[in-house]
């Protein structure tokens, strides 16, 4: 994932409801939203490394990866995506995963990692340095920078996600997949500066990508209730911002 947005133990019916992208060359293989059969985890698969971007397992456990936007790292060591599912095909809850990873976590490449269980939630990260922090209650957003870095993309989504919540919404969807949908660009003052240039800076700073070669792949809502029962909702793109199809699976 490269955007995400999130209420954490706030919504009255969600402990916790995620809207998320994830932005990734087309080329890269992957499978989309399911039920995968040699582990049990519910979420696209990525084909060329195994993993997952987001996933949900038993007890209404999720997690979710995104890099860190850096083109002077050489993005090496182990891959990221297997993160998640050591995680959801694992034995360890939350708290007792972030310890563990914490301090392995400077050998895999480059990595930000939001971890949930029945109770907690976690931010892991290795960069600059290994860390690992708990999640307060409340709304929190996570791109290709460090958690609740304000992003204008992140603080847009966290801005949504919230008057979504405000207007008492449960079940209808429809505008955060629009808030995922978003394809305006931040105004320049307000860009990070991540080493990419200010024409990528710009392109890179829209909810949605539209691309040939890169670009938004998936958009995704989780909603796990306190009950850990809920449902994930995976809406696919493809080469230019065409839509591939949507999946919806109950937890």
């Amino acid at each position: 994932m490269c955007l995400i947005a999130f209420a954490w133990q706030t919504h009255p019916r969600w402990r916790l409801l995620l809207a998320g992208n994830r932005d990734e060359f087309h080329a890269r293989p992957s499978a989309p939203l399911s039920h995968w059969t040699d582990m049990p985890i519910i979420g696209g698969r990525d084909l060329e490394a195994g993993g997952t971007w987001l996933g949900v397992a038993k007890e209404g456990r999720c997690c979710v990866v995104t890099n860190v936007r850096d083109p002077s790292d050489p993005q090496q060591g182990t891959s990221r995506g297997l993160l998640a599912t050591d995680y959801l095909a694992g034995p360890d809850d939350a708290t007792r995963h972030a310890n563990t990873l914490q301090a392995l976590a400077s050998s895999y490449r480059p990595f930000n990692l939001l971890t949930f269980d029945a109770e907690h939630g976690f931010y892991i990260g290795n960069r600059p340095s290994s860390k690992a922090q708990p999640i307060e209650p409340g709304v929190h957003g996570l791109s290709n920078a460090d958690f609740n870095t304000p992003w204008p993309k992140t603080r847009a989504l966290m801005q949504r996600l919230q008057a979504w919540m405000d207007a008492g919404h449960e079940v209808d969807f429809a505008p955060l997949f629009r808030a995922l949908a978003d394809e305006h660009q931040a105004p320049d003052e307000l860009l990070p500066d991540t080493g990419v240039g200010l024409e990528r800076e710009r392109w890179l700073s829209s909810a949605f990508i539209r691309g040939e070669r890169y670009g938004t792949r998936a958009c995704t809502i989780v909603a796990i209730g306190y009950d850990g029962k809920g449902l994930i909702v995976e809406r696919r793109f493809g080469l230019a911002g065409r839509f591939e199809g949507e999946s919806e699976l109950p937890l």
